[in-house]
C-alpha cells in the first residue's frame, strides 16, 4: 500500500491541554505520527512524502477567512508580550451570539468552540502538511485504483468550514472526499473513529454527492455532544445521505462490527465510485479514551470488511492515542485490509 505523509506533521506538539478545569497531558502528541509511520515502514509499505501544494482543495471546503486566521494566528498571539506561550481562547460565542468580532481574542474564540485546539508556533505548518497529505493521497488514488493511506496528524474530522474543535483544525477527510468527487462522481465517507465526525457531517449535510456514515459512541455520553444522533439524516438535497450509528459505552468487537456492517450496507446501496475511510483507533480497548473495547481482532475484522467492498479506497488517519497497543491496532487492521 502507498503511504502518504509529511514530516512537518510532527511540529505541532503542545504538551498540555486545558480540560475538566485543569491542565492535562495533551493526547495528540507527535509520537502518534511517528508510531504509525514506523509500523508502516516495518510492514514494508511504500512511503512517499506529500508535496506541499496550494490552498485550492482546502479552500473548496474551508472558509478563506478561517484559513487566513489559522495561518496567522500564532504571529498575532505572540505579538502580545503579556500573553502565554500557547494560543487558547478564553471566550466563545454561543448560539445567541452572531456578530463576528474584529479583535484577535474575539476571533480566536469565534473560530473555536473549545480549549482542545491549542495553537503553538508551528501549528499551521503541521495542519497544512496534514491536509496536503490527504490531498496528495486523493490524487494518487485518482491516478490508480490501489488503496492509499494518508497518514494525517493532527486529525481533522471534527473541523467545520470555519471552526477548529476536538483537536482538529482542517478537515483532512472532507477535503479528500470533496477532491475525489470530480473524479468519481459519488463518494462515500465512512468514519470509524470512536467519536462522531461532526465536522464532516456538517460539510456534506446538504449534499447528495458524498454519503457520510459514522459509527461512534453515543454523543449523549461524550464529545462532540451536539451532533451524531441517529435521526440526523441530512437536509435539502442531502436528505437521506447522512447515516449515524451511535453505540453505547464499552461496546466490544461483535456489536461494533454489526454496526459497521450496517454502514457498509448503506454504502453498497449508494454505489459510490470511491470510499474514504476516516480511520480511528481510539475505540481500542487499551486506548486512553476508554470509550469502546475494540481488540486487535476487531480492527482486523474491520479491515477485512472494508477491503471486501472492492472500491477505490483512501484511508485517512484520525484518532488513536498513546498506549503500548497503538501500533498493534494499525498493524492488525492493515494486515487484514491488505490480505
Amino acid at each position: 500500500m502507498l503511504v502518504v505523509h509529511h514530516p512537518d506533521q510532527a511540529l505541532h506538539d503542545p504538551e498540555t491541554v486545558f480540560r475538566t478545569g485543569k491542565l492535562i497531558a495533551q493526547p495528540d502528541r507527535c509520537e502518534r505520527y511517528e508510531i504509525f509511520l514506523r509500523v508502516m515502514r516495518e510492514e514494508g509499505h511504500e512511503i512517499v512524502e506529500a508535496p506541499l501544494g496550494g490552498l485550492g482543495p482546502i479552500l473548496a471546503v474551508h472558509d478563506a477567512d478561517y484559513v487566513d486566521f489559522l495561518r496567522d494566528a500564532y504571529a498575532q498571539w505572540s505579538a502580545h508580550a503579556d500573553f502565554g506561550p500557547v494560543a487558547i481562547p478564553n471566550v466563545h460565542p454561543t448560539h445567541r451570539m452572531h456578530r463576528r468580532p474584529t479583535d484577535f481574542l474575539g476571533l480566536l474564540g469565534w473560530y473555536s468552540n473549545s480549549t482542545s485546539c491549542p495553537i503553538v508556533a508551528d501549528t499551521w505548518r503541521s495542519i497544512f502538511a496534514s491536509a496536503q497529505s490527504a490531498i496528495h493521497a486523493a490524487e494518487c488514488l485518482t491516478a490508480g485504483t490501489d488503496p492509499v493511506y494518508a497518514l494525517c496528524r493532527p486529525s481533522g474530522h471534527h473541523a467545520y468550514p470555519d471552526l477548529m474543535t476536538g483537536a482538529c483544525f482542517l478537515n483532512n477527510s472532507a477535503i479528500a472526499a470533496n477532491h475525489l468527487v470530480s473524479r468519481f462522481g459519488k463518494v462515500a465517507l465512512l468514519d470509524i473513529d470512536v467519536h462522531h465526525c461532526n465536522g464532516s457531517q456538517f460539510i456534506f449535510y446538504q449534499r447528495a454527492d458524498v454519503l457520510v456514515c459514522s459509527v461512534h459512541i453515543d454523543p449523549r455520553l461524550t464529545a462532540p455532544f451536539y451532533a451524531g444522533h441517529s435521526d440526523e439524516t441530512g437536509e435539502g438535497p442531502g436528505l437521506g445521505f447522512n447515516c449515524n450509528f451511535p453505540l453505547p459505552a464499552n461496546t466490544g468487537d461483535a456489536d461494533w462490527l454489526v454496526a459497521l456492517e450496517a454502514a457498509l450496507g448503506r454504502i453498497v446501496d449508494y454505489a459510490p465510485g470511491a470510499l474514504v475511510v476516516s480511520l480511528g483507533f481510539d475505540g481500542g480497548e487499551h486506548d486512553p479514551v476508554e470509550a469502546f473495547k475494540i481488540t486487535e481482532a476487531g480492527f482486523a475484522g474491520a479491515g477485512r470488511k472494508l477491503t471486501a467492498m472492492k472500491l477505490p479506497t483512501l484511508l485517512v488517519q484520525e484518532g488513536g492515542y498513546l498506549s503500548s497497543y497503538l501500533g498493534s491496532y494499525l498493524r492488525s487492521f492493515m494486515r487484514a485490509f491488505n490480505s
